[in-house]
């Protein structure tokens, strides 16, 4: 609990006490109406002070001024013997005890922020002659290596150069379980090194990593306000001015139509007191708070789940989504090459492996790489020369002087090697030794662990129809969508194919809904930024596709996706409740107040039960 809210909260109790001990007194009179008045400007003043203000600033229609009005409205009233004190200590009181629930229900939003907040590192240590000296991080240049001891934040992305640990990356994905890096593994700021000491060589400025973009993020997903956000604020102006007037109108023409029309008696008293109920129960606080409190609270829990929205608009967005499309490289699949299959002729698969990684030793081809990792205990005893790369087919050279080929089947077919047709999907590496045919590698691409759980939880939150477009080739394109379960596949595009792709199905909007594209390259970006709602896979992405998109999944993991639909219909499911709730009532409650038959009871009811409990209602969105 902040200070100002314990502060709030004596007074609370205070002026609370102070009524009851009054009340009780046998005094009347003008003592009676000064023993009331301290517990009304002890939980009342600020809200005088603020109405005082927007008098003098020419602003004067808010909920401070309609407040102020009706309470000093009701104290006169009581002064003359026609009304209670208590009401209109009542109606402050409660207001307080509502804002007083507002300010705790933003407090518990705004740590989740917080906390996010605090991965933003202090400083970076630099090595010079054998001691560590911490510097700012905005002064660390590109290529620099940095030092990260245990329990210190990672400060810049980078690559490890020397040493191996665990990370704790839950304050940037939600994910508890550590990550394990070694030599070679990249690196995002805002980690937390667990254990191991570590040298990274930092491939970004500070301005441009990970933590920093990710707390530009936050900090400004409140400048870019949803639709509803948009009619509460433009309701609230009109709103306010016309039930000002209305309570003025209220409290002025009925008697003077009893005076001058029915030659009767005005009863100024009574319609005085009806027009204050009518302005107490006009206050449009429950709107006012409780729409944008329920999408920052909805921000604020996403941004915990390693979710960041940059907007409660596109939170409103996403929640409309019904038509999902998915770029595969990197978004459904892992984007790093594995071998999936062997197929070996007349040896083991451990030799045909062996065989294949000793010829791709120097290569840096990405299919090499996978080979390597995939027998990495190669020995180095083996003599190889003679290695040459053929253009278009494949590597030879010579492995303890046998002529070994790997290659594709045009390699093959040059060396007279009768290979075999693979049925699975993937680069196919043929292997030869001395022309004689050895068997096949098949490398590709793997499937997320969480792709295929996605798409079925994408459709059975509601989305009609899943997409993929690609580049790759159609029957690897295919067989992907096939084990995913995805509606339609587009193979062998180019970024600029994609964004037309896209157009088509904004085209048929009422057909297809809001339409999202989730992607991580480069050449995602122009379509992230064409999409309805453009959703970037964060850990990996790019750092275009990231700045295009309008969500940002820390993770990569698409499960994250459902799982941000899913706050975000909550959170409009909830915003809505609100609306439709605190209309409701006050649209009811002012018709009694007009017609006499709601009292001020009804209405600090109408004003501040509502507000409390749409307060309440807000913070359902943080789970």
């Amino acid at each position: 609990m902040t200070k100002k809210q314990k502060k709030n909260l004596i007074r609370i109790i205070t002026a609370s006490a102070m009524m009851i001990v009054f009340l009780f007194l046998p005094v009347q009179g003008w003592l009676r109406f000064v023993l009331f008045l301290v517990p009304y400007l002890v939980i009342g003043y600020d809200i005088l002070i603020k109405a005082g203000k927007g008098v003098i600033n020419r602003q004067p229609f808010d909920e401070c001024f309609l407040m102020a009005v009706a309470t000093i409205g009701a104290m006169v009233i009581a002064v003359t013997g026609d009304g209670d004190y208590i009401e209109a200590i009542a109606v402050m009181l409660f207001y307080q005890i509502g804002e007083w629930f507002q300010s705790y229900a933003v407090g518990k939003s705004r740590k989740n922020i917080s906390e996010l907040m605090d991965i933003r590192p202090d400083y970076a240590n630099i090595e010079t002659d054998g001691e560590l000296e911490q510097v700012d991080p905005d002064d660390v240049e590109v290529g620099t290596v940095i030092v990260v001891q245990p329990g210190e934040k990672i400060p810049i992305d980078g690559v490890v150069v020397e040493g191996s640990s665990s990370l704790d990356t839950v304050a940037l994905t939600g994910e508890s379980v550590p990550r394990s890096v070694a030599v070679g593994d990249e690196v995002i700021s805002g980690c937390i090194n667990k254990n191991g000491l570590l040298r990274i060589r930092t491939t970004k400025e500070f301005g441009e990593s990970t933590v920093s973009k990710i707390l530009d993020l936050v900090e400004n997903a409140s400048s870019r306000k949803s639709r509803s956000e948009d009619f509460i604020t433009r309701f609230a102006r009109v709103y306010t001015p016309v039930v000002v007037f209305s309570a003025l109108a209220l409290a002025v023409l009925p008697p003077l139509f009893r005076m001058l029309v029915m030659s009767a008696d005005g009863n100024w008293a009574n319609w005085i007191y009806r027009a204050l109920t009518f302005l107490v129960i006009s206050c449009p606080c429950a709107l006012v708070i409780s729409v944008p409190l329920s999408f920052f609270a909805g921000i604020g829990g996403a941004s915990r789940e390693g979710i960041l929205i940059k907007g409660s608009n596109y939170l409103e967005i996403l929640s409309k989504t019904k038509t999902v499309v998915f770029d595969k490289t990197g978004t459904l699949t892992k984007g790093v090459f594995e071998v999936t299959v062997i197929h070996p002729e007349q040896v083991s698969e451990n030799m045909l492996l062996h065989l294949a990684a000793h010829v791709e030793r120097y290569s840096t081809h990405p299919i090499a790489v996978s080979l390597r990792n995939a027998y990495p205990d190669e020995a180095d005893d083996c003599e190889i020369t003679d290695v040459e790369e053929l253009a278009g087919k494949g590597i030879r050279a010579r492995v303890n002087g046998d002529v070994i080929c790997v290659g594709n089947e045009k390699l093959m077919n040059s060396v007279g090697a009768k290979h075999k047709d693979c049925g699975h999907t993937g680069t196919v590496i043929h292997v030869s030794k001395n022309g004689e045919y050895f068997g096949h590698i098949v490398i590709s691409d793997i499937v997320k662990p969480g792709s295929e759980k996605a798409i079925a939880g994408l459709k059975k939150a509601g989305v009609r129809k899943t997409i993929m477009l690609t580049g790759d080739a159609k029957k690897t394109a295919e067989k992907t969508a096939e084990e995913l379960k995805i509606d339609e596949v587009y193979s062998g595009l180019l970024p600029a194919d994609k964004v037309s792709r896209v157009e088509e199905l904004i085209e048929h909007q009422s057909e297809n809904g809001v339409v999202a594209f989730v992607g991580d390259g480069i050449n995602d970006a122009p379509v992230l930024s064409r999409a309805d709602i453009g959703i970037a896979m964060g850990a990996m992405g790019s750092d275009a596709a990231i700045e295009a998109s309008d969500v940002v999944l820390m993770d990569d993991d698409p499960l994250k996706l459902v799982k941000a639909i899913r706050i975000s219909r909550k959170c409009l499911r909830i915003v809505n409740e609100n609306i439709w709730f605190s209309i409701g009532i006050k649209v009811l409650c002012l018709i009694l107040g007009a017609l006499g038959a709601a009292n001020m009871w009804a209405a600090i009811f109408a004003d501040v039960g509502v507000m409390v409990l749409a307060v309440l209602n807000s913070i359902r969105a943080l789970r």
